[in-house]
């Protein structure tokens, strides 16, 4: 009985890192979402096609693929592997804000670990981000903080793949493009495409698979940057 109470404490502290009450500042995220908006280009109707496309385009092989990376070369204790990841991720993303939004999340996420999560790999990364050997990009952060509590890789990259989408559809519901009901039957309807992406993300095995091709979404990131009024960062 004991053995298996254990074995909740990486699951609960999983729990932690991706509620919506963890002091991030993904709240301030659109995802992209409020350009589209602002351009009307997305309507009700287009959001599970925009989802599943910026899943299977930019936030898969991008983030997810980083954060898997991440994940295995802390669990490794291979710190210059996971430098070179974060700064691949960090590179290929083509939007200022993307990359400033990035990097801010992922450090809020190590300065609230030091009292939170106080263990070896987010005071390593901690000072790697200091001295500023490596950006410290949101999912390279959680990857090596999901490493260090003991997560698995499989339940760390689902987990904030379902927390992505989670964040996306709250911004939806935001920005008036959905209601909360409809919000959560398009969780609902994409977690075959979560699971899909999450196993993509899962067989890679180099910085270099890191990657992402959303032309239309970082025009529309552009544009959105240079917007009079804002409601999200991004």
């Amino acid at each position: 009985m004991s053995a298996a109470i254990e074995d909740l404490g990486p699951l609960l502290a999983q729990f932690q890192l991706t509620d919506s009450g963890f002091p991030s500042g993904m709240y301030t995220l659109s995802h992209g979402l409020e350009g589209y908006a602002q351009l009307k280009l997305v309507g009700p109707d287009d959001l599970g096609a925009l989802l599943t496309d910026l899943l299977y385009h930019s936030v898969g092989p991008g983030d997810a693929t980083a954060l898997v990376l991440a994940h295995r070369a802390v669990r490794a204790g291979d710190w210059d592997r996971l430098a070179e990841v974060d700064h691949r991720l960090h590179a290929i993303k083509l939007s200022r804000e993307q990359r400033t939004a990035s990097v801010r999340t992922g450090r809020q996420v190590l300065d609230t670990a030091a009292s939170a999560f106080p263990i070896p790999e987010a005071a390593r990364l901690a000072g790697l981000v200091a001295d500023r050997a490596t950006p410290g990009t949101h999912a390279v952060v959680v990857g090596a903080l999901y490493a260090g509590l003991g997560v698995s890789v499989e339940r760390a990259v689902a987990g904030d793949l379902y927390a992505f989408a989670a964040s996306w559809a709250a911004a939806a519901v935001r920005l008036a493009r959905t209601d909360f009901r409809r919000a959560q039957a398009l969780l609902c309807e994409v977690r075959p495409d979560l699971e899909a992406v999450a196993r993509m993300a899962l067989a890679a095995e180099d910085p270099g698979d890191v990657h992402g091709s959303v032309p239309i979404a970082d025009t529309v990131a552009a544009a959105h940057e240079r917007a009079t009024a804002r409601l999200f960062v991004t």
